[in-house]
């Protein structure tokens, strides 16, 4: 056993857990890849451990060790892809980890057979090119080309150097583990195009993590007198170890301040982050001497469909809900859940009575529509009233308290909700009650 590779084992595995537990806690889809590709360096030391090792046992030995090496690269590189879902992704995925699984069992077992070398060499360009050639019409993006101008680059150089007496495969073995990293740090690159601190550890240290392999090939083509084995050389894998987890913790910070100002349920603005882009809509519009309006949306019989359907089922009509009212306003206005069943509407300016009168009936006529949840029917309607700044209220508490009346003075004009027709959506109020409300507002 090499005993000088228990330090490196202990360091990779202590950072490992620290990683899960930062994985555990994350919302990264890519986590669980991250995870088990440091699971794989684990692996990698732990055979290192035994590589010195006579006979064929040192050899199966090293080889787990350089696979496992290799996988860990490409997991690295799945994980980064925006497109992995594809199936032209997973068949380039399975073309890297068989290529190179290829050569390293090749160059490990049977160093001595040129034809499968040269088999092997040719694999690495040749099946990648492929692979996107024949989904051109369908995937054609920038990272693609990347992997196959490096592996058909890698393939070349194979061809030139692996046959070199003396270090020829040394040389070659590095060169495959330089394109392995070196396509970590460009997915990596294009991935978190940010301006963190993980981020900038994490790419740093791909980049390092590829240039030791061209280091390696230095010393073991041209400097072979110094000494090759340093424990310097592990610590490009630790600093991106420490990048990953700073940017699993960067993004559960990101998501935590999402959930602060944004509902769960929906992905709207919650109470909190409407009342901020309320007063900063009345702002604008005071500033420029304009006008903004508030719709307040609430819906009828939404209890009866919860006791009759069952929670699972409003959930899925709220989200509905949200995704119809969002559809029929400008990017600019916001859409926020305010209460179980409401939603508020802000129409920046500038924005009329007469539009946000057209936009509340256009709601109404929307939700009063039958709703297919499933292999259900669910019928529904919506009560709105709406506020103008500065006609009806000069802030925003005001705006809430003259839309709300004006949103139950609807739902309450016929009665009970479940009674059809409906008469047209008041826009106004009597003067006498708004100046009522206004005083209570105060």
């Amino acid at each position: 056993m090499d005993w000088s590779k228990l330090p490196d084992l202990a360091v990779v595995t202590l950072l490992a857990c620290a990683f899960a537990s930062a994985a555990r806690r994350s919302q990264s889809s890519v986590s669980s890849l991250w995870l088990t590709g440091w699971m794989m360096i684990v692996v990698q030391f732990a055979a290192f451990l035994f590589a010195p090792a006579a006979g064929q046992f040192g050899t199966i030995v090293e080889f787990i060790g350089l696979a496992s090496l290799a996988w860990a690269g490409i997991l690295f590189i799945w994980a980064s892809i925006p497109y992995r879902g594809n199936s032209s992704s997973f068949w380039m995925m399975s073309a890297l980890l068989g290529t190179n699984t290829l050569y390293i069992a090749v160059l490990v077992f049977s160093p001595a057979v040129y034809w499968a070398l040269t088999l092997a060499a040719a694999l690495f360009g040749a099946l990648p090119l492929a692979i996107t050639l024949l989904n051109l019409h369908r995937d054609n993006h920038g990272l693609r080309w990347v992997k196959v101008v490096l592996y058909a680059s890698l393939s070349i150089f194979l061809m030139a150097f692996q046959f070199r007496p003396g270090s020829g495969l040394h040389i070659a073995l590095n060169a495959v583990f330089f394109t392995i990293f070196f396509t970590c740090g460009i997915h990596f690159f294009h991935a978190y195009r940010r301006a963190t601190t993980g981020a900038f550890i994490t790419i740093s240290g791909f980049v390092a993590w590829a240039s030791v392999f061209v280091l390696g090939s230095g010393v073991g083509g041209f400097m072979r007198d110094l000494p090759r084995e340093s424990e310097v050389w592990n610590l490009p894998k630790f600093v991106v170890a420490v990048g990953m987890i700073l940017l699993l913790l960067e993004e559960q910070i990101e998501h935590n301040k999402y959930l602060a100002l944004h509902d769960e349920l929906t992905g709207l603005p919650n109470r909190r982050l409407f009342q901020d882009r309320l007063a900063s809509a009345l702002e604008h519009a005071r500033r420029n001497k304009s006008s903004a309006a508030l719709l307040v949306v609430d819906l009828d019989r939404f209890k009866q469909v919860n006791d009759a359907h069952g929670h699972h089922v409003g959930d899925q009509l709220l989200n509905h809900v949200g995704k119809i009212i969002s559809s029929r306003i400008r990017r600019s206005d916001t859409v926020a859940r305010t209460g179980g069943d409401e939603f508020s509407v802000i129409l920046h300016e500038p924005a009329s009575r007469e539009d946000a009168a057209n936009i509340g009936d256009t709601l109404i006529e929307l939700l009063t529509e039958p709703v297919v949840l499933g292999n259900q029917t669910i019928r529904i309607g919506a009560s709105v009233g709406i506020a103008v700044f500065q006609e009806d209220a000069p802030d925003g508490e005001g705006l809430c308290i003259v839309a709300d009346k004006r949103m139950y003075d609807y739902k309450n004009s016929v009665g009970s909700p479940e009674r059809a027709p409906r008469p047209a959506m008041p826009s106004l109020i009597p003067q006498s009650e708004l100046t009522a409300d206004l005083r209570q507002a105060g």
